[in-house]
């Protein structure tokens, strides 16, 4: 695991090891890793995503992160469908960091934003029907026939005149030779076999027989085990360091002061942890010392009532002031952890003139490039190897690779092989969070009832200011990811403006699973209902008109509201919420059933109607929308992190509760037919949750839920 090959000689050895490598490993180097046709699309290189051996078992190589959504199987069942090749015998690997793995859209190797499959639908169907026509032409030239007189199937080529078959694992070596067809036809949907039929998880197997290698799992020869001690107060620096009694800790090898903060290195985990323990630190806490929740609060409401930069702005504001009822809110929504089951870890061997990682992360390119620069050496000389990841939800995909530089200002120090631990302690409180928003709207509605005007002021943080994304992705002042969801509503409503304050704060802040909308979905869809009830409107009615420009939106929402039995009568103290959101492609409603009785209060059923488009695998579909729900009730119940003196104020699952079993209501997953482009769906599941919980506890009991977490004395005052 520590070879000192070039780059180019260890991919091809790699590629090769364990078991007569036939279809080759291939990284062509013209335009990001695509071979590009003259004047056409770009070409990209079976053999960089395919390896066939001669006892016929398939490995693909997956160029994105697999944590836990079934990325894996999703976009292996996408290569497969077109290669025609025995589904029992396929193997997924991860992918090294090379251009060819470039995301379509980003030009980036990279997992997040609900992407995956959308971003990978055309490039690796065509990469499997390209290996076919490969394996289809090599065959046909073995029998001196024409390549239209023979087919493929279950990892065969079949001559239809004569019967004569060939398996794939006899032909790879002779496809391998063959130049890459330029153009090639993708089978018809209504022939697939595999996308769009529920599929079981590749990856479930190793999970279950404990396998499967996640970074915490890494083991090398010589390793060090690494625990930081860092600042207590966001921007601190150690000012004296006693390690005395630490270096005393047996197993403890070194202490080592890096730029955030102090390492502790050890022959394991727990010599690590004592030794960490035992350190004395006086520490120049700086200039976010008094931070505190409470004064950030202040400091947000007071800007709510003051004009911020333009988001979206339509018709004439001053609509409001003429408006015959006028309605107003304010929101909270706290700071949120990521809180992955697998905390962070990252694996470092750096040598003169290489460097190899070991780590979860869903931003190699990134990371890559920030590895490279920190250890004084170029991109290609770092190796980054993908382990499975324990979770993510976006922590992993951080733009200035926050714990990948550590780790490797760590091995600079320590010149051995290390790998640097967090423990869910350091994970909840060294950042980066959801951002604290605080949000003022108010609207008017007319005669009828409806909505004439909308006025939306939000206050956070933005994620990308300061980030090497602020100048590709921020413009005039606003960050797309703090609005989205709020100015880009679909309702129809004739004047409508949207305004934001972004404070600058020294609480690190990233995004989160679905991001700005895991916030702009409360507010706005916690507000719709306050102006259906203020309109004396039934909210699903109410809603209809205002949708009636966006099909797909009120498709799920219907059929949402259907399956849950709307306008159904409910026994006394339960109630119904439903809510509906567009995100990253696709559409969800969900309507929540919920009591609140003797202080108590209890989410029993979740019914969601999703509109992701196309779909590859049902399965997946209905796992990733229960686990949104999940993570969204979890939230939405529980999830805060708050500041005092500067310092985090939770540290571990007693304190930072997710949902447990007796909370977890009954869900139902609905999927809409669609024959529109696949959507993403990691996160669209998320953003509804919150709202449509809060929009059931004021059916059931009158009382309107403005922050979050739920607090059961709001729901009491």
């Amino acid at each position: 695991m520590r070879a000192q090959l070039p780059r180019r000689a260890f991919l091809k050895g790699s590629a090769v090891a364990g078991g007569g490598l036939i279809l080759g490993f291939w990284l062509p180097g013209t335009r990001g890793g695509s071979a590009q046709a003259e004047d056409g699309p770009p070409q990209y290189p079976p053999n960089a995503f395919i390896r066939i051996r001669p006892d016929g078992s398939v490995t693909f190589l997956i160029g994105k992160s697999e944590m836990g959504q079934g990325v894996y199987t999703a976009l292996a069942m996408l290569i497969a469908e077109q290669l025609e090749c025995d589904w029992s015998k396929v193997r997924v690997e991860s992918a090294p960091v090379a251009p060819v793995y470039n995301h379509t859209a980003y030009g980036m190797q990279l997992t997040g934003g609900s992407t995956s499959v959308w971003s990978s639908w055309d490039q690796l169907q065509k990469v499997g029907a390209t290996a076919r026509q490969m394996l289809i032409t090599a065959a046909a030239q073995k029998w001196g026939v024409e390549a239209a007189s023979c087919g493929a199937e279950n990892s065969f080529v079949t001559h239809t005149p004569s019967g004569r078959r060939l398996s794939y694992g006899e032909l790879a070596e002779a496809a391998e030779k063959l130049p890459i067809p330029t153009a090639v036809a993708l089978k018809d949907e209504s022939a697939f076999k595999l996308i769009g039929k529920p599929t079981k998880r590749l990856d479930s197997p190793s999970k279950v027989d404990g396998s499967a290698v996640f970074g915490l799992d890494v083991r090398l020869p010589g390793l060090r085990t690494v625990l930081i001690a860092r600042p207590p107060v966001f921007g601190g620096r150690p000012l004296k360091v006693n390690a005395a009694r630490a270096k005393a800790v047996p197993g403890v090898k070194d202490v080592v002061q890096v730029p955030t903060g102090v390492a502790v290195v050890a022959t394991g985990f727990w010599p690590a942890k004592k030794g960490r323990a035992a350190l004395e630190i006086e520490w120049d806490e700086g200039a976010n010392a008094a931070l505190s929740t409470a004064g950030m609060l202040e400091q947000y409401a007071a800007l709510a009532k003051t004009p911020g930069r333009k988001a979206k702005a339509v018709g004439d504001i001053a609509n409001l002031e003429r408006a015959k009822t006028k309605v107003s809110a304010e929101y909270e929504v706290p700071y949120l952890a990521h809180a992955t089951m697998e905390p962070l870890n990252c694996v470092v061997d750096l040598r003169a003139s290489s460097c190899e990682i070991w780590t979860g992360t869903q931003m190699q390119t990134v990371d890559r490039a920030a590895a490279a620069k920190t250890a004084g050496l170029e991109p290609e000389q770092v190796q980054i190897h993908t382990t499975l990841l324990g979770g993510g939800f976006g922590r992993r995909a951080n733009p200035v690779s926050d714990f990948v530089v550590e780790a490797v200002e760590v091995a600079k120090a320590v010149k051995e092989p290390v790998k640097v631990v967090w423990t869910r302690e350091d994970d909840m409180r060294g950042g980066y969070y959801r951002p604290m928003w605080y949000d003022r709207i108010e609207a008017g509605l007319d005669d009828s009832g409806a909505p004439v005007a909308w006025h939306h002021r939000l206050v956070g943080q933005s994620i990308l200011a300061g980030t090497p994304f602020e100048k590709m992705m921020v413009k005039d002042g606003i960050d797309d990811t703090s609005v989205e969801g709020a100015a880009d509503t679909p309702y129809a409503i004739p004047n409508l403006l949207v305004e934001l304050h972004s404070p600058t704060v020294g609480v690190p802040v990233l995004w989160w699973r679905s991001v700005g909308h895991s916030h702009t979905a409360f507010v706005v869809e916690s507000f719709i209902d306050e102006l259906a009830h203020a309109a004396g409107h039934d909210p699903l009615a109410f809603r209809r008109p205002l949708l009636k420009d966006h099909p797909r939106h009120l498709g799920v929402l219907e059929r949402a509201a259907a399956e849950a039995g709307w306008g159904s009568p409910l026994r006394k103290g339960r109630g119904r919420g439903l809510a509906v959101h567009e995100s990253f492609g696709s559409f969800v409603a969900q309507v929540a059933e919920v009591s609140f009785e003797e202080g108590e209060l209890k989410v029993h059923r979740v019914v969601c109607a999703v509109d992701c488009g196309k779909i590859v695998n049902p399965d997946t579909i209905a796992a990733q929308i229960e686990g949104a729900v999940t993570f969204g009730l979890s939230a939405a119940l529980h999830g805060e992190i708050t500041l005092e003196r500067g310092r985090v104020q939770q540290s571990n699952f007693h304190d930072y509760p997710l949902l447990r079993l007796y909370e977890m209501p009954k869900v139902e997953v609905h999927i809409m037919p669609s024959r529109e482009k696949p959507g993403g769906l990691g996160e669209p599941g998320v953003p509804p949750v919150a709202p449509a919980v809060a929009n059931a506890l004021f059916a059931a009991t009158g009382k309107r839920v403005r922050r979050l977490p739920i607090r059961p004395q709001d729901l009491r005052a």
